[in-house]
């Protein structure tokens, strides 16, 4: 009994638990940029008590998903480890796809760039390193196209990963039929032209995702 908490403290806590699991609820249905008012009104608290955990959006979002995408992180483990480097990535980006297509919060997260989230700076950089591995081996083994950067893949998952709550609005696996066609594009062909323009660096590819989607610089 002495090592229990006092009384302010366990409701402290409590509170704490109870903003983290209703954000989970609204994101999920919402996206990240639902009303952070609507999570207070679900966990029954008022919005000075939600700002007292809380700061700031990014401090919720960090707690809300810094164990949420477990799967993805385990699918790109998986994928590393693939002897056939192509069938690795399209695995793992199905995968990837699957969750985004369930969770609008998650979609969120791995589609732009919200400043100040560790979990996000966690997994995207997790799912780069994944990407970037895999399209080099599928271009030593002559499988993607040589002229591919990890920068061109990159944006145009985010811009498919945008359209997927619009496409899971038609049937729920509505984004696979544009994903299989995005993949067909990757692929190493004889004599396929060279790409138009340079590829994004990657200080160019933040600031793309950085004005994708929710989270826009005002």
């Amino acid at each position: 009994m002495g090592d229990r908490p006092p009384a302010r403290r366990r409701d402290a806590l409590r509170n704490r638990k109870l903003l983290s699991d209703k954000a989970r609820e609204v994101f999920a249905e919402q996206g990240l940029d639902a009303p952070l008012d609507e999570i207070a009104r679900r966990a029954g608290v008022g919005n000075a008590t939600l700002y007292r955990h809380f700061p700031t959006r990014a401090a919720l979002v960090d707690e809300v998903f810094r164990d949420a995408l477990t799967e993805t992180t385990a699918a790109g483990e998986r994928a590393r480890t693939a002897e056939d480097a192509w069938r690795g990535l399209t695995e793992y980006l199905q995968t990837v796809f699957v969750g985004l297509a369930a969770d609008r919060g998650t979609n969120d997260l791995m589609t732009t760039n919200l400043e100040g989230v560790t979990a996000l700076e966690a997994i995207h950089a997790h799912n780069r390193t994944t990407i970037d591995g895999l399209l080099r081996r599928g271009q030593e083994q002559g499988t993607v196209r040589a002229d591919l950067t990890t920068e061109d893949l990159l944006l145009m998952l985010a811009a498919l990963g945008r359209a997927v709550p619009a496409l899971t609005s038609i049937t729920s696996d509505a984004w696979l039929r544009p994903l299989t066609l995005l993949m067909d594009g990757l692929r190493a062909r004889p004599a396929t032209p060279p790409l138009p323009t340079p590829a994004l660096t990657s200080a160019q590819l933040h600031e793309v995702l950085l004005n994708l989607g929710p989270h826009r610089r005002r």
